[in-house]
């Protein structure tokens, strides 16, 4: 597995910045690629390798100014992993943030924080 997975932005993709060492994930930017479920299957793959021997505490930052539908569900996903690395011992958090005034992706963080078990932080920038 490569140590750090990342992707740049483009105008319709998030930035990617996975650093397996120091168990920080970051994806921020825009996603609403054509095909969410093509552009996050190898991002999703390689959480679920990392997800198989953790580092002991993973911080799992979303930073979005826009999601599509499509992508909701991939990031849905991608949390998912994030919440199983908690209940399997090790310490995990999920920070969602969003711009200050947006209020679509301030209830999106709500409502991952009601669904899912992991910590889910909400910042306002």
């Amino acid at each position: 597995m490569p140590e750090n997975l990342i992707l740049e932005e483009t105008e319709d993709t998030p930035a990617i910045k996975f650093n397996r060492e120091a168990g920080v994930f970051k994806i921020s930017g825009r996603s609403y690629p054509e095909n969410a479920a093509q552009f996050f299957k190898p991002i999703i793959s390689w959480l679920e390798i990392y997800s198989a021997n953790p580092n002991p505490a993973t911080v799992f930052e979303v930073d979005l100014e826009y999601v599509n539908s499509g992508s909701v569900k991939q990031v849905f996903n991608m949390l998912f992993i994030i919440e199983d690395i908690m209940e399997t011992g090790n310490e995990a958090k999920i920070v969602w943030c969003y711009r200050k005034g947006d209020e679509l992706m301030q209830q999106k963080g709500e409502e991952f924080q009601k669904f899912l078990q992991v910590r889910v932080d909400l910042q306002e920038r």
